[in-house]
């Protein structure tokens, strides 16, 4: 089973595009990181930019919209994710706890939707396409 742990540092929304990481925090985090590869549970991993840098298309009104960031409604940004694959729900969440996250940081786990989970008819419409992946 794929699983996404999705890092979300709070105030990470109102970072400047300038942000500095503290080398220990990266250091500290690279460990953990070697050891979800190490493990062989690690499929990839990256962090973001903060919102400062990004950019939102919306399609409210049935055409794209830009926004460029910072998005002041937004009260939790990503910080970044990893991909792992883990054998349960379970596995997944006992590696976000050995994350060396501070007290600002959440991490989210979601299970990736494989195909396998859809209907026929959808993996019909989908088929194929999961070829993309790795």
């Amino acid at each position: 089973m794929r699983f996404m742990m999705l890092m979300i540092p709070l105030g990470y929304e109102a970072a400047p595009p300038d942000v500095q990481l503290d080398p220990e925090r990266v250091s500290a985090m690279m460990r953990y990181n070697e050891a979800l590869k190490d493990a062989g549970v690690l499929i990839t991993l990256d962090g973001l930019h903060p919102p400062s840098m990004g950019a939102r298309v919306s399609f409210a009104t049935g055409k794209p919209m830009v926004t460029d960031g910072p998005f002041t409604e937004a009260k939790e940004v990503l910080g970044g994710y990893w991909m792992i694959e883990v054998a349960s729900r379970e596995e997944a969440i006992a590696w976000a706890k050995k994350c060396p996250a501070s007290a600002n940081e959440i991490i989210e786990i979601r299970q990736v939707q494989e195909v396998t989970d859809y209907s026929p008819e959808v993996q019909e419409v989908v088929a194929g396409f999961g070829d993309l992946k790795k």
